[in-house]
């Protein structure tokens, strides 16, 4: 594990997303339906058309996405990126390096949410590139869109206990990674902020020698097309990033 200094703006993630082309059992290409634990995620749509699906407490949502559309959501809400034709989208996500060590969680049936051994196993990818991730990978895709599809059912019909019960699920799935969290929000996006605040103390006392250590910064890509949640993602490894495995 690795910190280097000067995030990203905020301290947040940045990767390039190509919504998956596979039709799932409703009909619809897209990707695995999830949640973020405690990170707020942002689609910059750059290229294509398509539609961001949520699950919140108001209900069912569609989100029609083509370029120069910006959309976001708070974490707990469940969503699924849909193809419509060439989606390509940048994804800026909060407290960078969470996400990576697993704050987002699909929507598996509850059987499979209430036991890690068997969680882990459906989310696993076996490597990052050839057929068998991509089936694997199409795989964890459908399995997460039977669990959707029965809380999208639910809510539409009014009832929000099976989204609020897999809400739950989730947290006390991720509960062990909460300690190992909170060093990489302390790492990253804490001390970002806190740097901030040194910087207006500097200011207001008049002393301004913070500004000497100026840098500027490029990256390109570390892994091109890995099988992400949403689609086929464009990973960065960034400065001031926590350097983890890759989110699968």
């Amino acid at each position: 594990m690795v910190s280097l200094p000067h995030p990203l703006p905020g301290a947040v993630g940045l990767s390039h997303l190509s919504a998956y082309e596979w039709e799932a059992a409703d009909g619809v290409c897209g990707g695995s339906p999830h949640l973020h634990l405690v990170c707020t995620e942002a689609y910059v749509v750059t290229g294509g058309r398509g539609a961001v699906q949520t699950l919140t407490p108001e209900g069912y949502r569609e989100t029609p996405l083509e370029a120069g559309s910006v959309a976001w959501f708070s974490p707990g809400t469940v969503h699924r990126m849909v193809q419509g034709g060439g989606l390509r989208i940048t994804v800026l996500m909060q407290n960078s390096g969470l996400p990576e060590a697993g704050d987002a969680v699909f929507t598996f049936p509850p059987e499979i949410l209430a036991d890690p051994d068997r969680y882990a196993e459906a989310a696993a990818l076996p490597g990052v590139s050839g057929p068998a991730v991509e089936s694997a990978a199409r795989r964890r895709r459908d399995l997460a869109v039977a669990g959707y599809l029965v809380l999208r059912e639910a809510l539409e019909a009014g009832d929000s206990g099976p989204y609020r019960e897999f809400q739950r699920a989730a947290a006390k799935l991720v509960r062990p990674k909460v300690a190992d969290w909170r060093e990489l929000w302390r790492a990253g996006a804490l001390a970002t902020a806190e740097r901030t605040g040194a910087q207006l103390d500097a200011l207001e006392a008049g002393e301004p020698e913070y500004l000497a250590g100026s840098m500027a910064y490029d990256s390109a890509p570390s892994r091109l097309g890995g099988y992400g949640m949403c689609g086929r993602r464009d990973e960065y490894a960034l400065p001031g990033t926590t350097l983890h495995a890759p989110e699968a």
